[in-house]
């Protein structure tokens, strides 16, 4: 059964009710149950049955999103881990030495997410979990530190070399050249798509302008002089997806020490290229092929453990807790991400939803009709852009447009790297938009934000990044020469900034503080 336009409504109101009522889990759940309800021929009473028996608990234990949850459980425990014993603390402490001013709170956030690019969950939780004791001392709102954090991570993990989402890609790379009997190498395919991911490397850039300048527009302007001027970080009605207690454990006495935060983490960090060439059957596959093969998930998994345990290890031998103790903080650490867990649980819902009611589908065929090649990679950048806002997923995306993308591409004579490229910045676009993203929501718990604060504040910058890229997709197909276009994404990003600028900064000005 086709529902055409109407497979649009759960994922809209999904999104329109997280707008409205700022709660995102009642929000996901009546889309849930909306298109479960269509889906069984408009009955309520089966829509809400089948919402848990068809979407709810076979999302829950999909081997993939189990193995998230899991991690993002072990992760919560790490966190809760370093800071009992100290060595969140001691780093925080450690940075903040040097860190004298807004600008260096956040110029050091902006520096540990570009470093951390091979995993964009663990670069959520970890980047905003370290950093927002020194931000919350400079007074950076917490929305500010969530759109650093959010806005740095996807991006990254596509403009490195190695990462999760490579690993991904090249996957669908590898199967789609099959399909097409095209030769070559999946991983040169992919590294020459990095230069032309116009999105991702707009949006790094203007977080590195908004923090050097120290000039923002919009919402986040008014949260940052609300945290300036009234010292409050958050809004009085926000309600963080992380317990904020448990992520802020302190460590007894002057125990601080750096050694218990490096060390779990290097053995982390250490861990995971073996286990990447091991997954991957190295060394009988080349290394390449190996990483290509690599299962990243299991990986990040097995080396968060050993990393809990070697923190564990480190806290009980140095005698900050006993081992009664350190199961309680085990206990602590998982709890502490009790709401991660549901709103993961239900964007995974409503995007089996959108799935069964063909929402992709229809969106890609929309660009069925005979279109101009040059205009193919901006057709690419928008779908990609509306399929992840409205789904949530920029991996799904990613799946349901590369199959098309590439096709297209060979077809039409395009290059295949941009029109690759394309999938990549649209898919990263709309996930930053998008208040059901996965990223996005553990951006708000790795920072200790309220959400829709989040993806509110964040919005009108990822929307002008967003535009940027489009020009920029449009003048590099238009005139064949990506160079071309990444000038003219620059060229309008900084238009859009000093006009934003000239329009916002005389209100910030003029306008009398708020206070509660």
């Amino acid at each position: 059964m086709s529902f055409g336009l109407l497979s649009l409504l759960p994922p809209l109101l999904a999104i329109l009710l997280a707008l409205a009522t700022r709660n995102v889990i009642p929000a996901l759940f009546c889309g849930v149950w909306l298109g479960a309800t269509m889906l069984a021929g408009y009955n309520p009473a089966a829509g809400l049955y089948n919402s848990f028996s068809d979407f709810i608990v076979p999302s829950i234990g999909d081997e993939w999103n189990a193995t998230v949850l899991i991690y993002c459980g072990l992760f919560g425990v790490l966190i809760s881990v370093l800071q009992r014993t100290g060595g969140a603390h001691a780093i925080a402490r450690a940075i903040s030495r040097k860190v004298a001013s807004a600008r260096g709170a956040q110029g050091s956030t902006l520096g540990l997410g570009m470093l951390i690019f091979f995993e964009d969950y663990f670069n959520a939780l970890t980047v905003g979990s370290v950093m927002r004791p020194i931000t919350d001392r400079m007074k950076v709102s917490r929305e500010k530190l969530a759109y650093i954090v959010d806005s740095t991570s996807a991006p990254m993990c596509l403009l490195g070399p190695v990462s999760t989402w490579v690993v991904f890609v090249m996957g669908l790379i590898g199967t789609q050249l099959g399909e097409m009997e095209v030769s070559g190498s999946e991983y040169l395919i992919y590294l020459s798509s990095i230069p032309l991911n116009f999105y991702a490397w707009l949006a790094l850039g203007m977080i590195f302008y908004i923090v050097v300048t120290q000039w923002d527009f919009g919402p986040m302007a008014r949260a940052e002089r609300r945290a300036r001027e009234t010292g409050k970080l958050m809004e009085d009605t926000a309600k963080p997806p992380s317990e904020t207690d448990a992520m802020e454990l302190k460590a007894p006495g002057d125990t601080a020490r750096k050694r218990n935060m490096l060390v779990p983490i290097g053995v982390l960090l250490a861990m995971i290229p073996p286990l990447f060439l091991w997954t991957g059957n190295f060394p009988e596959n080349d290394l390449v092929t190996a990483v290509g093969n690599a299962d990243g998930g299991q990986s990040i998994l097995i080396a968060t453990l050993v990393a809990v345990m070697t923190g564990l290890a480190m806290g009980m031998s140095q005698r900050l807790f006993d081992f009664r103790e350190a199961m309680d903080i085990v206990v602590e650490g998982i709890k502490s991400m009790t709401l991660v867990y549901i709103i993961l649980a239900l964007a995974w819902s409503i995007g089996s939803v959108t799935s069964e009611l063909g929402t992709a589908d229809y969106l890609v065929s929309l660009t069925e009709a005979s279109i101009p090649p040059s205009l193919v990679p901006v057709l690419l950048f928008l779908i990609g852009a509306v399929v992840a806002f409205t789904t949530g997923t920029s991996y799904g995306t990613f799946a349901i447009m590369i199959p098309i993308a590439m096709p297209v591409a060979a077809a039409m004579d395009l290059p295949m790297a941009l029109a690759i490229a394309s999938v990549l910045s649209g898919g990263i676009f709309g996930d930053h938009c998008s208040p059901i993203s996965d990223t996005t929501i553990l951006s708000s718990a790795g920072s200790s934000c309220d959400h829709i604060d989040h993806v509110r504040t964040q919005l009108p910058y990822a929307v002008t990044a967003g535009v940027a890229g489009l020009v920029a997709f449009f003048v590099a197909g238009v005139t064949g020469t990506t160079w071309i276009g990444a000038i003219s994404g620059v060229a309008v990003i900084l238009t859009i900034a000093l006009v934003m600028k000239a329009l916002w900064q005389p209100r910030q000005v003029d306008s009398a503080p708020q206070t509660r």
